[in-house]
């Protein structure tokens, strides 16, 4: 497979290595300014690139170095999105453990519009680093929304949430082409929310925001093709599902079928990156739903389990997806990413490299020379 998705391929997100968790304490502490903060992720970033590199991967991130979240460190670049606190939920761990947190909640307090190029000189930092493919991965328009629903879009501003969805989009397709023109074509869309929306809980807690569960996958295709109808045709597009993902646990549970025919057929995007490591993301049946054309990039191999998965298993997993679509339409990578916020999975570096080195071995086995 020479464009994106690849054959083997990875979510984004990478462990923080301790040099830049220090120079982060040192920028907070006022040790360093935000040159010498900067300079810090470069180096980290160039680190990363050639460990990429260095294990084969064609698409190449720069890790999420510059993020404390995935999502707000983005969302809170475009005009109008405040943050407001948290929203405490219990998150669940391999072994019945449960972890309190409170993830960060975005309000909209005026109009949404795109005021600057918001990953623009990452992007070309990032490609400066390598001769191949540099992935951009920012949160989904979606996040600005089902968290906190109508409550959290201030009504005086925004009295018709249709008018709230088109500047969303809208800002969107601008930060896309700024993007485009830095030479982006390979861009990934993080979404928690149509995985949530797997979840009977999550559902439950969605009804109780006012929204309609059911309805929700068909909003969220519609403004997520808005955000990215613009874009160059040569530029793949994808979207990952994820269930939760801060120290090795997880909010949400449950299979894809509630938003899988949506998510396959309506969603305009080239491919999905999928979480398929464990019993919580359910079977492979939805698959049956793909069609021709686009790319399932199954997810088998955690980042929440410093344990390594066997070749052979992940193999038989591939062998059962096989049976609901093509297997020339599939790929494989890492069920989520390595370090979704600053805190980083409780893995180590060299279990992380191991857990990538098993996705080359076992995509190379299954599909052929990469």
């Amino acid at each position: 497979m020479h464009k994106p998705p690849f054959r083997a391929d990875h979510v984004g997100s990478f462990l923080r290595p301790a040099a830049l968790i220090e120079a982060r304490a040192a920028y907070r502490a006022g040790a360093i300014d935000t040159a010498g903060l900067r300079a810090a992720e470069d180096a980290a970033i160039r680190d990363v690139v050639a460990m990429q590199e260095g294990l084969g991967f064609q698409g190449i991130t720069d890790g999420e170095f510059r993020r404390t979240y995935f999502h707000t460190d983005f969302l809170l670049q475009l005009d109008g999105v405040k943050e407001a606190g948290g929203t405490q939920v219990k998150f669940h761990q391999h072994g019945g453990k449960e972890l309190e947190y409170a993830p960060p909640v975005m309000k909209i307090e005026g109009k949404v519009t795109h005021g600057r190029d918001i990953q623009r000189a990452d992007f070309e930092y990032l490609a400066s680093c390598s001769s191949r493919t540099p992935k951009v991965t920012i949160p989904s328009p979606t996040m600005l929304h089902f968290r906190g629903g109508r409550d959290a879009i201030d009504a005086t501003v925004y009295p018709d949430l249709e008018v709230f969805y088109e500047d969303l989009a809208a800002a969107y397709r601008a930060e896309i082409a700024s993007l485009a023109d830095a030479g982006c074509r390979y861009l990934q869309l993080d979404d928690t929310n149509l995985a949530y929306l797997c979840d009977d809980t999550q559902r439950a807690n969605a009804r109780a925001r006012g929204m309609d569960p059911d309805e929700l996958p068909r909003l969220y295709a519609r403004i997520i093709n808005d955000s990215i109808r613009d874009k160059p045709d040569d530029m793949v597009v994808c979207v990952h599902l994820c269930r939760g993902n801060f120290r090795s646990s997880w909010a949400a549970e449950g299979g894809y079928e509630p938003v899988a025919e949506v998510l396959f057929n309506q969603l305009k995007v080239d491919g999905y990156f999928l979480e398929y490591d464990d019993p919580r993301s359910g079977d492979f049946a939805p698959l049956r739903y793909v069609p021709k054309g686009k790319t399932v990039v199954l997810g088998l191999v955690t980042t929440k389990l410093a344990e390594l998965e066997s070749a052979d298993a992940v193999k038989r997993r591939v062998d059962e997806a096989a049976t609901f679509m093509p297997l020339d339409q599939m790929a494989l990578s890492p069920q989520c990413g390595f370090s979704s916020t600053v805190h980083g999975n409780d893995i180590a570096m060299d279990q992380q490299a191991a857990k990538l080195q098993l996705v080359q071995d076992v995509a190379k086995d299954v599909w052929g020379g990469l």
